[in-house]
């Protein structure tokens, strides 16, 4: 079974996400969506059509999404079938968040990696 495929986000907290985010978008050129996030399409010359896409977006310092980890950081990663991923963990013996959310962004469930830090995993919708 292929676990990961790829990164699908990469998420961080800051005291002052709005400047922040504005830093980015002046000096490196991340391109902001109205959501205050950015999405980074997967292209190359053999693939000029995308076919997957890395998120980046910034949470207030208080946020509790990334509970119950300590850390001011969480990557998402892709999955190509999530509900197997997170049975092949729990039989590991893996910290698994019994919680998985679906929506129309695709499905998401949850592990904690040895030194605490949440790892969220998505399977992206099939459309």
């Amino acid at each position: 079974m292929t676990r990961v495929t790829g990164i699908g986000g990469i998420f961080f907290k800051a005291r002052d996400p709005e400047s922040l985010r504005e830093w980015y978008r002046k000096h490196l050129g991340v391109p902001l969506e109205e959501w205050g996030g950015a999405v980074f399409h997967w292209q190359t010359a053999e693939r000029p059509e995308p076919d997957g896409m890395t998120v980046w977006n910034i949470f207030p310092a208080t946020t509790t999404y990334f509970a119950p980890s300590p850390a001011p950081f969480m990557v998402n990663f892709r999955v190509e079938d999530l509900d197997a991923v997170l049975a092949a963990l729990r039989e590991e013996g893996c910290a698994v968040d019994e919680k998985v959310e679906r929506s129309e962004f695709g499905a998401f469930g949850w592990v904690m990696d040895p030194e605490g830090n949440r790892v969220e995993l998505w399977q992206p919708p099939k459309s």
